[in-house]
């Protein structure tokens, strides 16, 4: 009976201290929280800087310099500086100041650090479970069941506690397995945005490729793109592709890599989830059956699952900070579009350079070949020459073609339409009013018109290149000032991120729940065993004693 004794208050030493150190963990988590007010945006949680009083909202800060008229450098910008302001473990737990960054060892190292207090409950279980269940095997061996007696009340307490581990651990699967399906699917919904953006990005600078090329091609009645012109989009089209290029890859390289490790951790976790319900309800089965060999095999193996179930959470925990940094992150950085961020090497900006030449040469081209089709128009089918006077003449007449609007001035900036002339919009529909018909013998107008079809069509085509290069400058300005990247960010920091970090916070939540609850278990799956066994062998020791009393 003290053998038990001994053991029983063991393994309930083992329930106070965990319950201490979870307790510890929540209130030193707890009084390190500090709320980050960005207004019309979200909350969030940072975990770091707890001399600091207060986190002034980065928004906030930005804007009390513009008021001071401070100019902000635009060279490079640390993201989510406050929210990442932890103790660094490689640089002797100084706080880390560079800000979200993915590619840097000290950011993850003081992220990391963050998760230290799952990894200390790990190893504090395994060692200090691994003592008990020695001190266990060894009483069991030195000392036999010779006394009787049971406590009711330490069986029913045994039995109720074993039945709420239990159910907890049930509901922290249910909580895991649900919360990395639906973290699972936002993740992928969010990447696959990230990549339509760049993918639709890289197609319009490909659009605005092919367009420069027909310039290159175009000829109305004979007239063409001077040499340097077509010289100039040889060399824009080459980098136009290399950007569109770089893009594409880049960002569907970075999908696959993510995707690879999401779909190992959901299997991980799925199969954890797994494992950890159908422990738990075996070493109740068995504690109820008093299957004392089966639950200490199951005893074995849930002290080495639960120190690993606790690794996992601090993982998760990490991912959750990760994730919460990044969203903030984002935000901070559609502030400061033009800055040089870590965010680059997720979803680039197009280069600047690029992109500025790429509009002004869309600009140039476009005014050309408007110049182009209002030469022909002006300087041949607008003009009345005496029959087979000319090679130009083909029996034009009837009223005069009105010529093209031009959108720009010589020096590429803005115009307006003038009197009497078509935009580009709606040109090829107007023109079509002045056609004529041809004979296909001499190739002249035999009806009134100043425009046979294939100068038409020439025009049209030119019209069209025109128009498509025009209508794709607000794209290119965007460009420019990386307004797609910006409005990509936006987008994912206001409709994917609180469900990214939902769904992360409810698998670590989770995986705390089974690791604990387990844990707990196994305590009580030995405690009730062996209280149940010696329950059962003192009953039949008093039914023996009675027995032999009657028969006296």
């Amino acid at each position: 009976m003290l053998c038990f004794r001994s053991n029983a208050y063991a393994l309930f030493l083992v329930f106070l201290f965990f319950l201490f150190l979870f307790r510890h963990e929540v209130v030193s988590e707890a009084s390190d929280v500090r709320t980050l007010h960005i207004p019309g945006y979200y909350k969030s949680f940072v975990f770091g800087g707890r001399e600091h009083s207060e986190v002034l909202p980065w928004r906030k800060i930005e804007r009390r310099n513009l008021a001071e008229g401070s100019e902000a450098d635009n060279s490079s910008l640390i993201l989510a500086e406050k929210r990442t302001y932890r103790r660094d473990p490689l640089n002797d737990f100084k706080k880390y100041t560079g800000g979200w960054n993915i590619s840097n060892e000290h950011y993850w190292a003081s992220v990391g650090f963050t998760a230290a207090p799952f990894f200390a409950i790990a190893a504090g279980w395994f060692v200090i479970f691994a003592l008990c269940l020695c001190i266990i095997c060894i009483r069991h061996c030195c000392c036999q069941l010779n006394s009787y007696g049971y406590s009711r009340t330490a069986y029913a307490l045994s039995l109720i506690f074993l039945v709420l581990f239990t159910i907890a651990a049930i509901v922290g699967c249910v909580v895991l397995y649900t919360g990395q399906g639906k973290f699972h699917a936002s993740t992928m919904n969010t990447l696959d945005y990230a990549v339509n953006k760049a993918d639709v990005t890289a197609e319009n600078l490909r659009n605005v490729s092919d367009y420069l090329s027909a310039a290159k091609k175009i000829t109305v009645d004979s007239t063409i793109l001077s040499p340097d012109v077509q010289k100039s989009i040889d060399d824009i089209d080459k980098k136009i592709n290399s950007s569109a290029s770089t893009l594409s890859r880049q960002t569907g390289d970075n999908k696959d890599r993510i995707q690879h490790g999401l779909d190992q951790m959901r299997f991980a976790l799925i199969v954890v989830a797994a494992v950890m319900l159908f422990l738990a309800f075996l070493g109740f089965l068995f504690s109820i059956l008093g299957l004392q060999f089966l639950v200490y095999t199951l005893v074995i193996l849930g002290w080495i699952l639960v120190a690993g179930t606790f690794i996992l959470c601090g993982v998760f925990h990490l991912l959750h900070n990760v994730a919460g940094d990044a969203c903030v992150s984002m935000d901070e950085w559609v502030q400061n579009p033009t800055a040089h961020t870590a965010l680059d090497d997720i979803l680039p900006c197009v280069d600047n350079a690029t992109a500025q030449e790429t509009l002004l040469k869309t600009k140039n081209v476009t005014y050309q070949l408007v110049n182009v089709v209002n030469a022909v128009i002006n300087n041949v089918v607008n003009q009345n020459f005496p029959p087979a006077s000319t090679p130009l003449y083909y029996n034009q007449s009837g009223p005069l073609v009105p010529v093209l609007c031009n959108p720009f001035h010589s020096d590429l900036t803005d115009r307006l339409c003038a009197s009497g002339e078509v935009s580009l919009y709606n040109s090829s529909e107007v023109w079509k009013k002045y056609t004529c018909n041809i004979s296909t013998s001499s190739g002249i107008c035999t009806t009134p018109g100043r425009l046979t079809a294939q100068i038409y069509s020439q025009m049209s085509a030119a019209v069209n290149v025109s128009y498509g290069l025009y209508r794709y400058g607000p794209f290119l300005v965007n460009l420019q000032d990386c307004t797609f990247v910006r409005d990509t960010f936006t987008d994912i920091s206001h409709d994917y991120c609180p469900g990214l970090r939902r769904y992360s916070q409810w698998i670590y939540i989770g995986l705390v729940i089974v690791s604990a609850a387990v844990m707990l278990s196994l305590v009580f799956w030995v405690i009730y065993a062996r209280e149940r066994r010696h329950r059962v062998y003192t009953k039949q020791y008093d039914a023996r004693s009675e027995g032999l009393y009657k028969g006296r």
